[in-house]
């Protein structure tokens, strides 16, 4: 049976590589240029990375162009039309959409990519220590796995959320992060599996090497490519989610706000005043096909074996 590891390092090894090597051959040298060449190729990947790059600097640059903020208010201009004075328009309160819409980017953002670092560093260490281990830490691991994805994520975090309210969203992202890193971790203690039983990590063993070092040192580097990709496409399912919670009213809270509480205040007068619909829902759209496009650049740049990246 073939045994699961980093394509990268498999294309190593047939080329005449005595071990595995760790991160610093890995993007150290030719590989790292290899992977960027190949990444280059893929033009949806380069526009979303674009189109990624132009979001996060209008996100956190754009509200210094404008002179509103997402909590001030004009009081000589309701539910007004996009204009020089208010360039997204103004909501029924006299707010300014532009600064609203820029801020709920801000935040959704922010909070996509610390609940997809959180939930894939969760998912690593998990799924590496469970695989690498084996008997009782595997079982006991595999059950906690196996009871959060029984779970109704949703409904568990919409309970929960009320008794956070008022407090830093950042218990939000834990609580996301928190029903995000199962599956991730199945995968990772396949990987792990299968690395224990290749000779280098015999050796460390051998050698009395502690089994945090084997795992940290040994077992993650050589999965490095799985855990890239991975991260990346959990930022889309973070933000899709973050925006999901919100629009219910269980995620970001009121005077705070996100795309999903901008979707939601914009939805009854999505066609009167399309203005408080069009633009957090169209940016909302952007973020997520960009975010998708570059993760799956990189998942082929990573492994040219993947059907997709042949097909190209």
């Amino acid at each position: 049976m073939a045994i699961p590891t980093d394509p990268l390092l498999v294309a190593a090894g047939d080329a005449g590589d005595d071990g595995p090597p760790g991160v610093e051959e890995l993007w150290g040298g030719g590989r790292g240029r290899l992977v960027l060449r190949r990444f280059r190729r893929r033009r949806l990947a380069m526009v979303g990375l674009v189109v990624l790059a132009v979001l996060f600097a209008l996100a956190f640059l754009g509200p210094a162009l404008s002179p509103w903020d997402h909590t001030s208010k004009d009081f000589t201009a309701f539910l007004e039309p996009p204009s020089s004075r208010h360039w997204f328009g103004t909501t029924q309160i006299g707010q300014d959409v532009y600064a609203q819409t820029l801020r709920g980017l801000q935040k959704s953002l922010v909070i996509g990519l610390l609940t997809a670092v959180v939930s894939t560093g969760i998912a690593a260490v998990v799924g590496a220590c469970a695989g690498y281990l084996g008997g009782w830490p595997d079982r006991v691991l595999m059950w906690v796995v196996d009871l959060l994805l029984v779970l109704p994520a949703f409904l568990v975090i919409a309970i929960l959320s009320p008794t956070f309210r008022g407090r830093s969203w950042l218990l939000f992202v834990v609580l996301l992060a928190g029903f995000s890193w199962m599956i991730t971790a199945r995968v990772v203690r396949g990987l792990a599996l299968g690395l224990r039983e290749l000779e280098f990590v015999r050796a460390a063993r051998f050698m009395g090497v502690s089994s945090a070092v084997i795992v940290f040192r040994h077992l993650l580097p050589n999965m490095s490519s799985i855990l890239i990709i991975d991260a990346t496409l959990n930022v889309a399912g973070a933000i899709l989610a973050e925006t999901g919670l919100s629009y219910f009213g269980f995620g970001v809270q009121p005077p705070d706000v996100s795309l999903g509480t901008l979707i939601a205040n914009g939805t009854r007068s999505a066609l009167t005043f399309p203005w408080l619909f069009v633009f957090s829902g169209g940016l909302l759209v952007l973020t997520v096909l960009a975010v998708s496009f570059v993760g799956d650049g990189l998942r082929d740049a990573f492994d040219p074996r993947a059907p997709a990246a042949r097909a190209r």
